[in-house]
């Protein structure tokens, strides 16, 4: 009868060891190393005559159109004209978890006010965070995160703008796979410029909207909300009226099986107080993609 038992038994260990063995194989592997990517976005923007380049996110636009007031506002006399901008922002993006991630890079642009395409010159360089500080995870609370990012226009002199923007967004999934849900949120940049005679007050969106994700693994995502921004002065005359308006983003991406963009685009429009447009092409370049 030990003999029977001790049989059982190495028997019994036995499976157990193939078990564990057969599961360990069928578990995928953690990835040893973060995402590690260039997220290219290319954007084309309208912009009316007697307002800065505004809105959603952190392109270089803002910073850009920002630092060319500054500079040229003295020599418009009729005031800020209308413009279109490409731009292109290349910051490097290495997602440390799956709950922060960690970017900088430079941005350019080039500029036509009427009379023919500006060259495309480095406009400003940029480095944030974005972190999500709390996961729904199937609960009742949702998702919170945020959006840090610090932007300097080039060159340094005088004129040259800081903008701190800050993107706080709320994310309710209402299924498990978070393939559907409702979006809440509020972005406030603050701009400096070096200048005594030159002034830009805050900008703020608050906004609510909504994404639902295709079997397919296309996504689409709307934003609606409310911008207020305080205007700009320069050397005691006004650059930029105030104003108060809608805003509306949509955006379209196409994901991987992990939630990875592999392409997207934005239309974003928002009346300042007369409708600016901008499209934006987001074409990540990867290094390491898990």
């Amino acid at each position: 009868m030990r003999a029977v038992a001790m049989g059982l038994a190495c028997l019994t260990i036995s499976a157990s060891s193939a078990f564990a063995t057969e599961a360990e194989e069928a578990a995928p592997a953690k990835p040893t190393v973060p995402n590690v990517y260039l997220d290219l976005r290319t954007s084309y923007a309208t912009i009316p005559a007697g307002t800065l380049g505004l809105g959603f996110g952190t392109t270089s636009l803002s910073a850009a159109f920002e630092a060319l007031a500054a500079r040229r506002g003295t020599t418009l006399p009729n005031g800020l004209p209308t413009a279109k901008s490409i731009a292109v922002d290349l910051p490097l993006t290495v997602d440390v978890t799956d709950r922060v991630s960690l970017y900088g890079g430079v941005s350019g642009s080039t500029t036509d006010f009427g009379g023919g395409w500006s060259s495309f010159d480095i406009t400003s360089w940029n480095i944030g965070v974005q972190a999500d500080l709390y996961q729904q995870n199937g609960g009742r609370i949702p998702t919170i995160t945020l959006q840090s990012t610090l932007t300097q226009s080039v060159p340094n002199e005088t004129g040259m703008t800081n903008s701190f923007n800050n993107i706080l967004e709320f994310d309710y999934a209402l299924d498990e796979d978070e393939t559907r849900g409702w979006l809440a949120g509020v972005q406030y940049t603050h701009t400096t410029i070096a200048s005594p005679f030159a002034s830009i007050r805050p900008n703020t969106i608050l906004y609510a909207g909504g994404y639902y994700q295709w079997p397919s693994n296309w996504k689409f995502t709307g934003r609606l909300g409310m911008q207020s921004f305080g205007g700009a002065q320069l050397a005691g005359r006004t650059i930029a009226e105030s104003f108060t308006q809608p805003i509306l983003r949509l955006d379209l991406d196409r994901m991987d099986d992990n939630d990875n963009r592999l392409f997207g685009i934005t239309a974003l429009i928002a009346w300042t107080p007369k409708p600016s447009y901008q499209v934006t092409l987001r074409t990540p370049l990867y290094a390491v993609r898990n």
